[in-house]
């Protein structure tokens, strides 16, 4: 039987560490088991590590398999809808609580990246990029919401400003965020997972979780063994099917794709992004991109609902990637790939807890790399009885989509298509 592997990915072919960790084939007993071994499995699997409790992760595929080592690799503070939402929405005690943990999640990946000395081309500097006068407004906005709550290391910038930033005339101004950055995210969440090996976790890959079972300690059965825990974290997000049937109906897989060309020259790399800073623009179908540790520009964008694979992820990305900078015409494709993040109604992340003692975490909506290492804290401080950042984020409405499982992909395809057109059309 063929062992589980890596999409076909830049990251993949760069991975730092490439081990396969043994198949569950026995019965065991900790005190935590996660499932899914991504950045919110590791991020709660090391934060309790450190405290001393006794981890196992088990992993239906490789470490990292999904999401966390597919994605833009950026850090993006904030949730999906900003606080400015929330606190409109679910009023001031519930955006006050959440926008105090904003910005908690790009703390807490550095510190990780500092602790355990991980090795993942991490570099400093995120930007937010306007298309038009109207995004332009939005992030004068975003900037004095963020410094509201605490947030002060940012920039507005000009058009000209920004093109000192960016070898592009596309955008009309930018928000510079000093403490965003970007880095290698399947180098990351391998970093962690050795991380908490050092610390006594273990982790089984090839080991698909087929049922959990409640009770004061719950079972987690696998096909050829089982854990016996005190708690149970479900973290599989997008790539869960199954395990959480009520929570899996108010959500949906989406994909969105990405590539990486071949190395470039210092003087491209310079021409395109001086200080090799991340750029993601303001658009609602967003483009984002950067320059990689060896050179590469990676750039991602689109959205496929309901997670289907496109036919083909370079007709789709190399003509915005050209839009934004065309002097790449020609420049070789080496790597396409996608990957599936969790689109939740209210573009909000889900958190609960189920029989007392089972806890899950997902539906990032496009902010996951931040938002699933907070996630990691909180569900850490939520099974050592300090819940009450857990109770807030639990506390938050998770609706099904309209028409259910069989509409929700058209439903939200049309919103999105509505919200594509307002940005080209700058209103």
């Amino acid at each position: 039987m063929a062992k589980p592997s890596h999409t076909g990915s830049y990251y993949a072919a760069s991975a730092n560490d490439t081990r396969l960790r043994p198949q569950l084939n026995e019965e065991i007993s900790v005190d935590v088991c996660i499932v899914g071994a991504g950045f919110t499995g590791m991020s709660t699997a090391l934060h309790l590590a450190e405290q001393g409790f006794r981890v196992a992760v088990l992993e239906a595929s490789r470490i990292g398999f999904g999401a966390s080592g597919r994605n833009g690799g950026q850090i993006v503070h904030s949730y999906s809808r900003d606080i400015d939402f929330i606190e409109q929405h679910y009023g001031e005690k519930t955006a006050a609580t959440m926008g105090a943990m904003a910005f908690e999640g790009g703390q807490i990946l550095r510190r990780f990246v500092s602790d355990y000395s991980i090795d993942c081309d991490l570099k400093p500097g995120g930007i937010f990029a306007a298309c038009n006068k109207k995004q332009f407004r939005e992030l004068e906005s975003k900037k004095a919401l963020w410094e509201r709550y605490g947030h002060k290391q940012l920039t507005l910038l000009d058009a000209t400003q920004t093109q000192q930033h960016i070898g592009s005339d596309r955008y009309e101004g930018a928000l510079l965020d000093d403490s965003g950055g970007h880095f290698h995210p399947l180098n990351l969440v391998l970093g962690e997972a050795a991380a908490l090996e050092s610390l006594g976790g273990v982790i089984y890959e090839d080991s698909a979780v087929t049922e959990i079972k409640p009770g004061n300690k719950a079972t987690v059965c696998t096909a050829q063994g089982s854990v016996t825990a005190d708690f149970v974290v479900v973290a599989g997000n997008a790539y869960q099917t199954g395990l959480l049937p009520k929570q899996e109906s108010k959500s949906m897989p989406c994909g969105t794709q990405v590539i990486a060309t071949e190395p470039l020259s210092k003087d491209q790399q310079q021409a395109l992004l001086p200080n090799d800073h991340c750029v993601e623009d303001c658009n609602y179908l967003l483009d984002y991109y950067r320059i990689s540790g060896d050179g590469r520009l990676i750039y991602g964008g689109g959205v496929t609902y309901g997670a289907r694979e496109p036919d083909k992820i370079e007709a789709l990305i190399v003509p915005k990637m050209l839009k934004t900078f065309p002097e790449l015409k020609g420049t070789k494709v080496d790597f396409a790939w996608t990957g599936n993040f969790l689109l939740t109604l209210m573009r909000l992340p889900q958190f609960g807890r189920i029989e007392n003692n089972i806890y899950y975490a997902q539906g990032y909506s496009g902010h996951g790399v931040t938002s699933s290492h907070l996630a990691g804290k909180v569900l850490s401080d939520a099974i050592q009885n300090q819940a009450e950042r857990f109770d807030v984020l639990a506390s938050l409405p998770q609706y099904p989509f309209p028409g259910g499982r069989a509409l929700r992909i058209p439903y939200t395809a049309m919103g999105a298509w509505y919200y594509d057109l307002r940005d080209k059309l700058g209103i």
